[in-house]
């Protein structure tokens, strides 16, 4: 079985920069992307919103589905960044 390398483009890391802004100790805790924060954020948090991952297009509050993905987030980037 052969692997396949996977790498993030530039959009999806935008987006899970976008998903690590969120408390998710506090659900409700939203985030508003203001239109100064660049195109690549603004589409960032729209793109989030189509997959169904918050509650409006410039970010709010994140769905029981973005939780859940916010929270995996914040565990990966936990054990990448210590020890």
């Amino acid at each position: 079985m052969t692997l396949t390398p996977t790498t993030l483009s530039p959009a999806l890391i935008d987006e899970v920069n976008t998903l690590l802004l969120y408390d998710v100790t506090d659900p409700q805790a939203g985030i508003k992307v203001h239109k100064e924060a660049g195109e690549a954020k603004i589409s960032a948090a729209r793109r989030l919103h189509d997959k169904g991952l918050v509650t409006q297009p410039d970010g709010g509050y994140l769905t029981i589905l973005g939780r859940e993905a916010a929270e995996h987030l914040n565990m990966a980037h936990t054990i990448l960044t210590t020890g």
